[in-house]
């Protein structure tokens, strides 16, 4: 089993449970331990520095938790938790607590919204804030609103079941690649690779084309695409190729497409396993805490779960 964890974050809503059965699932997938992590609320965290402040003998030793209760229960009600698991409280704010504790995590698992969100927020503050700034990749798992809104169309359905990479050729960390590739290998399915090519203004402009992936084989001649797609697919085919042959067993679909990746990806997000973009672009931000539009867009708006990778290092 790995030493590296995954870790999921919880705070008893529905929303941080349908987060948590991802990352069960995903440990498994990866053999790694699974941290459970809670960040306990205002009041606890009062209480403990209260009672140390003043040495209160009198009172309790521990704060009440029901999140841990909670937590014992779904996994089969005794006092221990099965091998593999381990839950932990933390003190601190949620995006700086979780930020600490992920440091050294294969990745963070949370929910798109916590208990206190409001229905009608997208994305809550807390899970936008560590998808900013934590040091390992962060996955989102949208609440079940709006994966329930999930009437594929036939361009999602090309995705299905796939680990849906958004890729820019010239920008997108290495890291980001590796992590996309390594899901798709643990599933064992396809990395579909969605990049945008920048057009022209034109009044004849058709601007929603069809949606197509093309596997290597479609790459050998020169098709029928306009050639700023073209030159988008080659240098996708440039970039992706030392990951052909660091994972040979992933099959790999290209797919250029005009303007912004943002809305692809997120249609792609109604039938994908996973969609993974990188966190900003690492040339046109000056600190690493930035998050960049495309994952701000898809964060807010997709059906499914997204990875935000950071750069784990310069690959300049």
């Amino acid at each position: 089993m790995s030493n590296t964890p995954v870790i999921a974050a919880v705070d008893g809503s529905e929303h941080s449970l349908r987060a948590l059965e991802w990352a069960r699932a995903e440990a498994l997938r990866h053999g790694s331990g699974l941290l459970v992590a809670h960040v306990l609320p205002d009041h606890a965290q009062l209480y403990a520095g209260r009672r140390a402040s003043l040495h209160d003998s009198s009172q309790p030793q521990e704060f009440a938790d029901p999140v841990r209760d909670w937590i014992h229960s779904l996994f089969g009600g005794g006092s221990g938790l099965p091998e593999g698991v381990a839950y932990e409280a933390v003190e601190g704010s949620v995006p700086e607590a979780l930020r600490v504790i992920g440091a050294q995590a294969r990745m963070l698992v949370m929910g798109s919204r916590g208990r206190g969100g409001f229905a009608s927020l997208l994305l809550g503050s807390s899970s936008r804030a560590v998808a900013s700034t934590a040091a390992c990749p962060v996955v989102v798992v949208p609440h079940a609103e709006r994966s329930a809104d999930t009437d594929a169309d036939a361009d999602a359905e090309q995705s299905a079941g796939r680990v849906v990479l958004g890729l820019h050729a010239a920008e997108t960390p290495d890291d980001v690649l590796t992590f996309a590739f390594t899901e798709a290998a643990v599933r064992g399915t396809t990395v579909q690779v969605v990049s945008a090519y920048a057009i022209p203004p034109s009044p004849t402009l058709v601007i929603d084309s069809p949606f197509a992936v093309i596997p290597p084989e479609g790459m050998a001649d020169e098709g029928d695409g306009v050639p700023a797609e073209r030159e988008m697919l080659r240098s996708q085919t440039e970039r992706l190729a030392p990951f052909r042959e660091r994972f040979p067993d992933v099959p790999v679909e290209q797919a250029a497409v005009p303007g912004d990746p943002a809305g692809r990806l997120v249609t792609a997000s109604r039938a994908a396993a996973l969609v993974v973009v990188g966190r900003h672009h690492p040339r046109r931000s000056t600190m690493s805490m930035l998050i960049g539009s495309v994952a701000h867009a898809v964060l807010h708006h997709a059906h499914g779960p997204v990875a935000v990778v950071p750069t784990l290092k310069d690959d300049a």
